[in-house]
């Protein structure tokens, strides 16, 4: 089955698309940090910049889920990414004209979450139009890999760039991989038929928005995660994104932090392949539990331990990330119905990055008000708990998945848990939970 989806054409294309994305966007992160830090500013600089990308991020999540349910899901990745190549390559050459100032590289994270806003619900939601309901599981398992390969890239090339050529040339690179995920996905568009559930008729915004935020709300298991990665995602940003940055510039420096960062990637790509051959039907449960190994990294910054340390720290959370990545994605592709699932990627996406601009911009002034090592202490505790609290839902613990191979199409309630069934499922009318 693997290789019969391998040999899908518009998967490979999607799949393309998303590695050469995801190679920028991990590079963003890193060359922007020390940009920042090149101009003399402070892990609080770092993190009003680095803020700045998730602020932009949060405020138009909802409205990039509404364009990828309303819209060919291709063209807006396609002008997603166009957009993004067009503004890393201008800012990344005058950066290396000396010509941008801090105000500048605040616009170019403001960009870069918008961007990201736009294409994640339809990248995400887009998957399952490529191959059939069966190979959903390894589907998301190997266009995970592809992603963190070019994660790996784009990490491992940001801190050597940063650190030997400096970051305008990061951003420069960043932008050729954006201009050619915009031909992938271009590519892939012409090879995926016409949307079957896409209705003649459309809703008014605000309607469209309120039938994905109830079939959101309508499942337990679905905002309970999210609010666990409500916290983990901004401990994790402070931790690893503001504070790992300084901790490196003092301890292992920079090219080492850009071959730590990869490693995590690396871990992520073993751990696709043991997923892509998993036959677990509790997936969600397992993966939201190894989400605690999240605190590991932060545990090692906070020891300031040796390379090898570290490395080793970020590997195994790396292999934890894509057991609950993958988990997460099938969950949602097969239990929610296809003409909805990029508002409820969206209405996610929204719930676990909200706290992101606060996590990255509070890690500076908390590490200096009590130390770094305590901040990061912290955030393995918060970490441990929020994890533990998530375990302790029925829903969570009870939701299942088809069986690599099973029958079925890929309707709302196709491989949901018993549980959700007995409570109403995505019926209920008086499950409505805000998410905080």
């Amino acid at each position: 089955m693997e290789t019969t989806t391998l040999r899908r054409p518009a998967f490979r294309r999607l799949a393309t698309g998303r590695a050469l994305t995801f190679f920028g966007n991990a590079m963003a992160p890193v060359v922007l940090a020390f940009a920042v830090l090149d101009l003399g500013g402070s892990a609080v600089d770092v993190g009003v910049v680095v803020g700045a990308r998730s602020v932009s991020n949060v405020a138009l999540l909802l409205f990039g889920g509404l364009l990828a349910d309303r819209l060919p899901r291709t063209l807006v990745l396609q002008g997603a990414a166009f957009a993004a190549a067009s503004t890393q390559a201008a800012v990344g050459l005058a950066v290396l004209a000396d010509r941008a100032p801090l105000a500048v590289l605040l616009v170019l994270s403001v960009v870069q979450g918008a961007v990201a806003a736009v294409s994640v619900p339809a990248s995400a939601a887009l998957l399952p139009l490529t191959v059939p309901p069966e190979e959903l599981r390894p589907a998301n398992a190997y266009a995970r890999m592809g992603v963190n390969t070019g994660m790996i890239a784009g990490t491992s090339l940001g801190g050597l760039l940063a650190a030997l050529a400096g970051p305008g040339w990061g951003m420069v690179l960043n932008g050729a991989a954006f201009l050619g995920a915009s031909a992938a996905y271009g590519l892939a568009g012409r090879r995926l038929p016409a949307r079957p559930d896409a209705p003649v008729e459309r809703a008014r915004p605000l309607r469209e928005l309120r039938e994905g935020w109830r079939e959101f709300v309508s499942r337990t298991w679905v905002w309970v995660v999210v609010l666990q990665f409500f916290v983990v995602n901004a401990v994790a940003a402070g931790g690893i994104q503001v504070l790992g940055p300084t901790v490196a510039d003092g301890t292992i420096g920079r090219t080492a932090w850009g071959f730590v960062l990869a490693t995590q990637m690396a871990g992520a790509l073993a751990g696709g392949f043991l997923v892509a051959r998993s036959r677990s039907r509790h997936a969600l449960r397992i993966g939201v539990a190894v989400v605690a190994l999240d605190a590991l990294p932060l545990l090692a910054l906070a020891e300031s331990a040796t390379l090898m340390l570290m490395l080793v720290a970020m590997f195994v959370n790396g292999v934890a990330i894509e057991q609950f990545g993958v988990a997460w994605d099938l969950s949602l592709q097969e239990n929610v119905p296809q003409e909805k699932l990029a508002r409820v990627y969206s209405y996610d996406a929204l719930g676990s990055t909200l706290a992101l601009p606060v996590g990255e911009m509070a890690a500076g002034p908390l590490a200096e008000r009590f130390g770094v090592r305590p901040t990061l202490l912290a955030g393995v505790v918060l970490v441990t708990l929020v994890t533990v609290a998530a375990l302790c839902s029925r829903e969570v613990r009870g939701l299942t998945t088809r069986g690599p191979g099973a029958d079925g199409g890929a309707d709302a309630d196709a491989g949901g848990s018993a549980e959700r069934d007995a409570e109403g499922g995505a019926d209920r009318a008086d499950g409505v939970v805000p998410v905080a």
